[in-house]
């Protein structure tokens, strides 16, 4: 169990790298989406092995809201670039 998660955690810091090293915008907001997204799939891990289904709701929450808020703020972003 441990070392799952420790080989899970150690993937998401290849993003983090990448957001930190790059200048680009977009491949920020892509490092960003990668980060949120391993991290909810890190919550669901951890709820199936707890046996606790909220934790997993909120795993789920973060999974298909917090992508969407991403990308609204990468739409708006642009249209700003374009004015």
């Amino acid at each position: 169990m441990n070392g799952i998660l420790i080989a899970m955690i150690l993937a998401l810091l290849i993003p983090i790298y990448e957001a930190w090293q790059d200048e680009d915008i977009w491949q920020k907001m892509l490092a960003f989406a990668s980060i949120a997204t391993k991290t909810s799939i890190m919550i669901l891990v951890v709820s199936v092995l707890r046996d606790d289904w909220m934790i997993g709701l909120v795993g789920v929450l973060i999974l298909s809201v917090g992508n969407a808020a991403l990308m609204l703020l990468a739409h708006i972003i642009r249209r700003l670039n374009e004015l």
